[in-house]
């Protein structure tokens, strides 16, 4: 198999013009933009046992719609078996300078079969069409890579992709692919021979000259279902590698330890001037602040830990709770993360980064929630159950799993999904009868979060059976897709 490897992508500063590119000049710009009202959701039936292609659902977000909180749009893919997992854009506010590029392509890798879709959002918004595939031989060939997994939109035009695997799903196999504006594989980000460990997620940051990735582990052993024992075998990561932006070369590895386990989600603040961020560490229940030193080596600190409990009736005696996405803010003053076990969403003020406050914690399922057999045990030698409510007359399904928050930072979706796999094994209800979507009101003066009654999207009850919800995005940009540079 040649590999061809190429140093491209580098030096992202964008040209600045006097007319506009996609996107905002600014994260507050941003957040004076205009209400969301679609939102586009990647949903699964790989690994559920039904035999149909995953597909991106519409949502409608506009309260004043006859469809509001409505699936009004399905776009099914071509093949059986990618389970869609992430997605991101083709062009962002990373090019906002560039009038020449428009945010009109959803870029979805699939993490299973290793293809990669662009679908275009351009011609009609509610009913996105499939624009082309990029095929994982084609991706093999050239780069060998599989597994995509976190897509970016670069300054120059390029989409960088983080990849996973090797074809056996190896974690060796772990680097950046990048595709060119029409979506044509030019080789690989990163320089040759500065490829870690493992792989996950990804944020760059050019005026700081850095790009820092995660670690979340070997495909050959997610892809199997969680085993604490493949933890025990290092086939886990827990560290940050931190890369020189302008040349792909690998610059620190930040090893987390045993309060950093299993890296996933990693977010700079959006201020592009600030050189600090977060990262969630889901085995280990953290939220890690990583910041650059004055001498230009990187940092990591614990910053706020979410403790296990004591249970009963369950595979451990102590429950993580299991953080596996976080956002920010538009103007980095709040910081939200799930515990998809546990079941509750947390909101805290993070105007001192070195002091998070909580400010919201609401429960919208998990493995806790009254009627479940799992309960924890309290140090008085009671025991508790969250008390989930309903919501239109639908019990809550599995735990909190991805969120996305509202330009202006007042409302935040939430859906449950996390991977087929690991739902199957968490949450089997949640398999067999669909996952759902939910909105979180926010409180954004004195804190606090509630569940909108008037919005739920329940995925059990689509045409093709039920299936699994995952990543969301709106046709404008997000906190989670777009980055200032």
């Amino acid at each position: 198999m040649g590999t061809e490897v190429l140093n491209l992508g580098h030096s992202h500063g964008g040209a600045c013009c006097s007319k506009k590119g996609p996107g905002y000049a600014t994260p507050l710009e941003a957040m004076a933009g205009p209400r969301e009202s679609l939102i586009y959701v990647t949903c699964v039936y790989t690994g559920t046992g039904i035999q149909k292609p995953d597909f991106l659902a519409t949502v409608d977000l506009d309260p004043n719609s006859p469809t509001y909180s409505q699936v009004i749009h399905r776009l099914s893919m071509p093949h059986l078996g990618d389970e869609l997992h992430h997605s991101g854009w083709n062009a962002c506010s990373s090019c906002h300078g560039n009038p020449s590029t428009s945010r009109r392509f959803l870029v979805l890798p699939s993490l299973v079969s290793g293809r990669i879709y662009a679908v275009d959002t351009l011609k009609d918004p509610k009913a996105p069409s499939l624009h082309k595939a990029v095929e994982p031989a084609d991706i093999l060939a050239k780069t060998g890579l599989t597994y995509p997994h976190t897509a970016h939109c670069l300054g120059s035009g390029d989409i960088m992709v983080s990849c996973l695997g090797d074809k056996d799903g190896n974690a060796e196999g772990l680097g950046f692919l990048l595709l060119d504006p029409d979506f044509n594989v030019k080789g690989r980000w990163e320089k040759p021979g500065n490829s870690p460990l493992f792989g996950y997620d990804f944020w760059y940051q050019p005026r700081h000259n850095t790009m820092i990735s995660t670690s979340w582990g070997a495909p050959a052993a997610f892809t199997k279902g969680f085993n604490l024992q493949h933890v025990s075998d290092g086939l886990y990561g827990r560290h940050l590698y931190v890369y020189d932006w302008s040349t792909g070369e690998l610059k620190q590895q930040l090893d987390l330890g045993s309060t950093g386990l299993l890296p996933l989600e990693i977010r700079f603040l959006h201020d592009p001037s600030k050189d600090t961020g977060f990262v969630g560490c889901a085995l280990t229940s953290n939220m890690v602040r990583f910041f650059k030193n004055a001498d230009d080596s990187w940092s990591h600190e614990l910053a706020i830990s979410v403790k296990p409990l004591k249970v009963k009736n369950w595979i451990l005696p102590e429950m993580p709770g299991l953080i596996t996405d976080f956002l920010m803010s538009l103007d980095d003053r709040f910081l939200y993360f799930v515990n998809w076990l546990h079941g509750d969403i947390r909101q805290y003020n993070i105007e001192d980064v070195k002091n998070p406050v909580l400010t919201g914690q609401l429960w919208v399922g998990g493995l806790l929630q009254k009627g479940s057999p799992i309960v924890v045990e309290t140090e008085d030698g009671g025991t508790w159950q969250a008390d989930v409510p309903e919501v239109q007359g639908k019990r809550l399904r599995g735990g909190p799993q991805m969120i996305q928050l509202s330009l202006d930072g007042k409302r935040l979706y939430v859906t449950n999904s996390l991977f087929s796999t690991w739902d199957k094994q968490f949450y089997p209800e949640m398999v067999e009868k669909g996952s759902h979507m939910l909105q979180i009101d926010v409180d954004t003066e004195k804190g606090g979060l509630a569940i909108n009654p008037s919005f739920f999207v329940d995925f059990g009850d689509e045409p093709g059976g039920p299936s699994l919800a995952h990543e969301m995005r709106y046709p404008g940009g997000d906190c989670t897709s777009d980055i200032w540079i």
